[in-house]
């Protein structure tokens, strides 16, 4: 078969100067991604780059007889502006070899604006070390000068399926990805009306409590927005602090076991009374560890009567044995029943409370979370206190 060698020999009867003249001007495209501006399904444009104008005619002629669309460049500066103008994702076969900057650039230059091109480098006899080099850099195949034409013909389709190949996996990959983001997107959404449906159904539960044991309107609801601001003052943050507001707001859910004639009586409780109401946090504990996301509230709740002492129930903890949830949740709820009026008494101002829980600091209530608790200033309380919701 002819090579290109023999060709330029014979010099085919085609003018040059046909394949220089520039294309029609086309208005400039602005830059796409590579999924819109190209399908991948058909051959690109072939763009054939060669200081010498008798390569330059050869090649372009055997790619034409092939079905190819060419275009030409005299040097990789003009190549760049005939890519630029044109916006697709290219195939390029070019000289390794050209006054100026030469085809190693080249190829650096379209593989940084078009990462899925495909290029194909011409070089000279004795030089493969260059060819190795421009392989390492993306280049898709390299040619000895002058190739034969069912080598370059050969070397063109592979790169024309390497091309598409990269192509098909980009669409693929931004595919994939955006149906990540729809899939996290929707179940995110779905965490969060579950979580929303499941601190409403909590809400209405600690609600229904409250109205049971005819406590002060908003009391759990109170509770829980004096834990969670000292919890705050304590630089507790995320998950631990949705534990920690889900146990304040339960701490009393094992009050479902008190009898109405103990949980409602309105005289002094006997001592035997007094064993059946100090098994509800035992009781809570029971109802609420075997629900996945409230483990930790469950250990506040089977805590929140302990004292820093020891002297609390039901375990008689001291100290840090203590959940910390649960230290906090000691001051809240004793700050809400001497601040909240009563059938029998009034309740006492935020000021005399707070001297009273600093007072009791290291024997009922542990330091740190004192030490937080009295930060807060009196108008934060008041707004802590009218406050609606958590």
């Amino acid at each position: 078969m002819i090579d290109l060698r023999e060709m330029l020999r014979l010099h085919v009867p085609l003018a040059v100067q046909a394949y220089e003249q520039p294309p029609a001007h086309q208005p400039e495209r602005p830059p796409a991604d590579d999924s819109e501006q190209i399908s991948g399904d058909e051959p690109s444009t072939i763009l054939v780059v060669d200081d010498d104008p008798s390569v330059r005619h050869v090649i372009s002629t055997v790619l034409r007889e092939e079905g190819y669309t060419v275009r030409a460049a005299g040097s990789a500066d003009q190549a760049l502006e005939l890519l630029r103008a044109s916006g697709d994702v290219p195939t390029v076969l070019s000289d390794l070899k050209m006054p100026g900057h030469d085809g190693i650039w080249l190829l650096d230059q379209v593989l940084q604006r078009h990462p899925h091109a495909a290029v194909v480098m011409l070089t000279g006899y004795g030089d493969t070390e260059n060819a190795v080099e421009c392989l390492k850099r993306g280049a898709a195949d390299y040619l000895l000068k002058p190739p034969r034409i069912t080598d370059l013909v050969r070397a063109i389709e592979r790169a024309q399926s390497r091309r598409k190949l990269s192509l098909a996996r980009s669409r693929y990959h931004q595919g994939l990805a955006r149906r990540v983001r729809e899939k996290t997107a929707e179940l995110t959404d779905a965490l969060r009306r579950t979580a929303d449906a499941y601190n409403s159904t909590l809400s209405a539960l600690v609600a229904a409590l409250d109205a049971r044991e005819h406590e002060t309107s908003d009391h759990s609801q109170r509770v829980v927005r004096y834990t969670l601001a000292i919890a705050d003052k304590m630089g507790i943050h995320g998950e631990d602090m949705d534990q920690i507001g889900r146990g304040a707001l339960l701490h009393d859910i094992g009050k479902i076991g008190v009898p109405d004639s103990i949980l409602l009586k309105a005289g002094p409780l006997t001592p035997a009374e007094w064993v059946v109401m100090r098994k509800h946090p035992e009781i809570g504990h029971q109802i609420l560890q075997t629900i996945g996301f409230l483990t930790q509230a469950a250990e506040i709740v089977l805590s929140h009567q302990e004292r820093w002492d020891g002297g609390g129930y039901p375990r008689r903890l001291k100290g840090t044995e203590i959940p910390l949830g649960a230290r906090i949740f000691a001051i809240a709820d004793t700050l809400d029943a001497m601040t909240s009026d009563r059938p029998y008494r009034r309740g006492v101002s935020y000021e005399d409370a707070r001297a009273e829980i600093a007072r009791c600091s290291a024997t009922q209530f542990d330091p740190a979370c004192v030490d937080a608790f009295v930060s807060l200033t009196v108008q934060e309380l008041t707004q802590l206190r009218d406050r609606r919701g958590m």
